[in-house]
């Protein structure tokens, strides 16, 4: 442990004196408390002590120049623990290290760029049925229809040619989104289906180039050795969920915030008509489309899925002019930093303007960080932004989406930060620009599955089936 007269007087930071202990409403009060104590407050939190950070300079010291002693911990990871076991978002150390190098080669360039077919292939199911939808001025469930479509392309991602044989078992994640005690006492049990297809591919000798077959094949940098059954399926359950949740929240946020501020949905269509490409969006491409990349940010700035990040501190530190002792738990939330008055203006506000590369030099690179930062970023990030950008610019080009709900939209915490209510919206066409060759994209040779089916959910309203 590090000397007392390392640290001066050990001024700590203010805070409530209130103990926090309910299990609801977190996210709320930690605004609350923001608003009255600014970037940094000490508070108790579920009994433990609690330093609640959000200025950039000590996110910088805490998840990059001294993360090691920051480990990942905290009730965010107790909770996912609980749900997927000690996978890659849970562990820490050596073992951490090991898993990630492993890991690592699956969310490669090259290997996300073999997926932009899959992107591509899935999306163009939806969007054709969004785009009945339009001809016949019915409304859409947004929320349903992109918590789906993502689901099938995670799946497919990460089981290739085995997605009919799990996709069944995983439609719970898709059709329901709390992540209590009871969906984890429903959900971890599937991990015997992943283990049965790891099974039946060694029985048949086949290695396959999906996320599975990486992993499957993938050895210890230092011993050799694979991943043993047990762990394959916690990283796989794990990169299921994060997957799924992280990339369509976001997606259904953006098309929020777009429905708001059609502005911004003309300014994606004029470069869209700049910038035309052929029938597959390609990796490299994707930088060329700048305007649509701040729309992205922008989003993840105002609405980032994952909403808090936990550490705890093992030695004691300093942050600043204050103290951190040696067991404090440290509560980041790249919410509070992204909308922080102190680092953005009119912070409530969507301005995909604020996102361009000459404006960005003068902040501070961690006042956004909605996939993390340091050794410990989000493993998915560069996946996850491909996917929202192609879905993007393949929706976007061609159908507008209305929604009239007056009232702002309620925000739901569990692990994620998902909308309270499902936004219902009302596509149309556009009318303007000459009629995309999206509508002839091949919606064929997904996994053997054919565009889905439009249907009425119980409401009266269109809605498309993803999942089998």
């Amino acid at each position: 442990m590090l000397s007392p007269t390392k640290f001066g007087q050990r001024r700590v930071p203010p805070g409530p004196t209130e103990q926090y202990r309910s299990m609801e409403g977190l996210f709320h009060w930690m605004n609350e408390n923001f608003v009255r104590y600014g970037d940094i407050y000490k508070a108790s939190v579920f009994g433990s002590d609690v330093y609640v950070v959000s200025a950039p300079e000590y996110c910088e010291h805490i998840l990059r120049s001294n993360w090691r002693n920051y480990p990942r911990k905290g009730q965010v990871v107790k909770r996912i623990a609980l749900l997927i076991g000690n996978g890659l978002i849970a562990s820490n150390g050596e073992f951490w290290k090991s898993q990630r190098q492993m890991i690592q080669p699956a969310f490669s360039k090259s290997a996300i760029a073999g997926l932009t077919n899959i992107i591509t292939s899935v999306n163009a199911e939806l969007l054709q049925n969004w785009k009945l939808a339009a001809e016949h001025r019915a409304t859409v469930n947004v929320t349903h229809d992109v918590s789906f479509v993502v689901m099938k392309l995670t799946l497919i991602a990460i089981f290739g040619d085995d997605y009919s044989t799990v996709a069944p078992h995983f439609n719970i994640l898709a059709e329901e989104s709390s992540r209590t005690l009871e969906f984890a006492a429903a959900f971890r049990p599937l991990g015997k289906i992943i283990l049965e297809v790891a099974e039946q591919r060694r029985r048949d000798n086949r290695k396959a180039t999906d996320i599975l077959g990486k992993l499957m094949q993938a050895r210890d940098r230092k011993c050799g050795v694979s991943m043993p059954d047990s762990q394959l399926v916690k990283e796989i359950m794990t990169l299921v969920v994060a997957g799924h949740e992280t990339t369509a929240g976001l997606i259904n946020w953006m098309w929020y915030l777009l429905s708001r501020y059609p502005e911004c949905q003309d300014r994606l269509s004029d470069e869209f008509d700049r910038l035309p490409w052929g029938e597959v969006p390609t990796i490299d491409m994707l930088v060329k489309y700048s305007y649509t990349r701040q729309v992205i940010d922008e989003a993840l700035r105002l609405y980032p899925p994952a909403w808090l990040i936990t550490r705890r501190s093992v030695n004691d530190d300093q942050l600043g002019d204050f103290f951190v002792p040696a067991g404090t738990e440290i509560y980041i939330s790249p919410y509070l930093l992204q909308r922080s008055p102190y680092l953005w203006e009119a912070p409530d506000h969507f301005d995909p303007d604020r996102m361009s590369p000459d404006k960005g030099p003068d902040r501070h690179e961690l006042a956004l960080c909605p996939f993390g930062a340091g050794p410990r970023n989000c493993i998915g990030e560069s996946l996850a932004r491909a996917e929202i950008q192609i879905h993007l610019m393949m929706f976007a080009r061609e159908l507008r989406l209305r929604y009239d709900e007056q009232k702002p939209a309620e925000t739901k915490t569990g692990i994620h930060l998902l909308s309270k209510d499902d936004f219902i919206m009302l596509p149309e066409m556009k009318l303007r620009g000459p009629r995309s060759t999206m509508t002839e994209w091949s919606t064929q040779n997904v996994s053997g599955n054919s565009p889905c089916p439009v249907h009425a959910d119980s409401s009266g309203r269109r809605s498309a089936t993803i999942l089998d």
